[in-house]
């Protein structure tokens, strides 16, 4: 699916200054701020070192805002993970990336007036802070298929 550039800029602009205009969200589950910090909304344009195709990141920009409010309204966990990853740059010695434990944990909440279910990702590294991840469809496996909601969002203005 081509996107048209110009929404897209419209789109990643409006989601830029909604995250900007928070540096952190209260999230009772956590009892504790997550913090909004450049990880996260980097996350939301590129996975593994490549970028999201922008199909996938207009999809994020626009759940960004839901994203925020599931974060400050939710007193329970859905998903929960640790696991330990690479984190960092390689060393320039031996080109090894130091690992370290990673914690995730996915918040699903149906939003808006289209009802759409959501999925909503906060990362703690080691025993740094808790900070917000990503935003995406929540979305089940069927037939070895994956089911997305219509991507063709509307603008919902609070």
């Amino acid at each position: 699916m081509e996107v048209d550039p110009i929404f897209f800029g419209t789109c990643k602009q409006k989601a830029q200054n909604a995250y900007a205009s928070h540096s952190s969200v209260y999230c009772p589950y956590f009892k504790a701020e997550v913090i909004l910090n450049s990880d996260g909304f980097h996350h939301l344009q590129f996975s593994a070192r490549r970028e999201r195709n922008k199909s996938e990141q207009l999809v994020k920009f626009r759940l960004l805002p839901q994203a925020l409010e599931v974060l400050h309204k939710s007193g329970t966990v859905q998903e929960y993970r640790r696991m330990l990853s690479p984190i960092g740059k390689p060393s320039k010695k031996d080109r090894a990336v130091p690992m370290k434990e990673v914690e995730y944990w996915g918040f699903v909440a149906i939003v808006g007036e289209k009802r759409m279910r959501i999925r909503v990702i906060a990362r703690r590294v080691g025993t740094g802070n808790i900070t917000f991840w990503s935003v995406m469809f929540h979305s089940k496996m069927k037939d070895g298929k994956q089911r997305l909601h219509d991507q063709n969002l509307e603008d919902e203005e609070a």
